[in-house]
């Protein structure tokens, strides 16, 4: 990230041009953005209006859901509101995509780093999205000791902030992996029958 951050200028807005860029049939306000960036909602419209002057970006009114307090218990409900969306009359549209696809900002050092937040990782393999697999049933998949998955949750989203994408995973203390792996589950057979990479592996599959 650090070379793209000199690049483009600042790690926000290759933040934000990934968001919109690999997620082109979906529209995001400043707020959805901020979120799925993980930066301020301030640095957020910044970057958006920067990039809609140049015509990276087009205003677009879409459905949004958003949970409210009703009653005693929250509820969904969908409201229209002005966002943006990645603008296909953009020029170098398909060279950003090249470009910014092939650097990733993760190496494995950094992905085991923030993924030993959650757990004592025994198990954890790379597919999908990581190693330019569409067809892969998850991108990545990781098993455990002492998983706490709302940490691991928030270590995924902060990886879907850097590489622009949502991150399919799967998740297991070590003990239930190896119970569904003797039992030949599917999701697991899937991943392993797949190309995948074994970034760590002390269960010695």
């Amino acid at each position: 990230m650090e070379i793209l951050e000199k690049l483009f200028g600042s790690e926000a807005k290759v933040k934000i041009l990934k968001l919109f860029l690999f997620n082109p049939g979906e529209a995001f306000d400043a707020s959805h953005a901020a979120e799925r960036s993980k930066v301020s909602r301030g640095v957020a419209r910044k970057e958006i209006y920067n990039l809609e002057k140049i015509g990276f970006l087009r205003s677009k009114t879409y459905s949004k859901e958003i949970r409210r307090q009703k009653n005693r218990g929250m509820a969904s409900i969908r409201k229209r509101t002005n966002g943006w969306s990645l603008d296909p009359k953009f020029p170098y549209t398909e060279s950003l995509e090249i470009f910014l696809g092939n650097v990733n900002p993760f190496h494995h050092k950094e992905i085991i780093k923030k993924i030993s937040r959650a757990c004592k990782i025994q198990l954890l393999i790379l597919s999908g999205l990581f190693i330019k697999e569409p067809d892969s049933r998850v991108d990545l998949l990781v098993a455990g000791d002492d998983l706490k998955e709302g940490m691991l949750e928030n270590v995924i989203k902060t990886i879907e902030s850097e590489i622009g994408r949502e991150v399919r995973y799967a998740s297991f203390e070590t003990s239930e992996f190896k119970y569904r792996y003797s039992m030949f589950d599917k999701l697991i057979r899937d991943i392993l029958d797949y190309p995948h990479e074994k970034v760590v592996n002390k269960i010695g599959l």
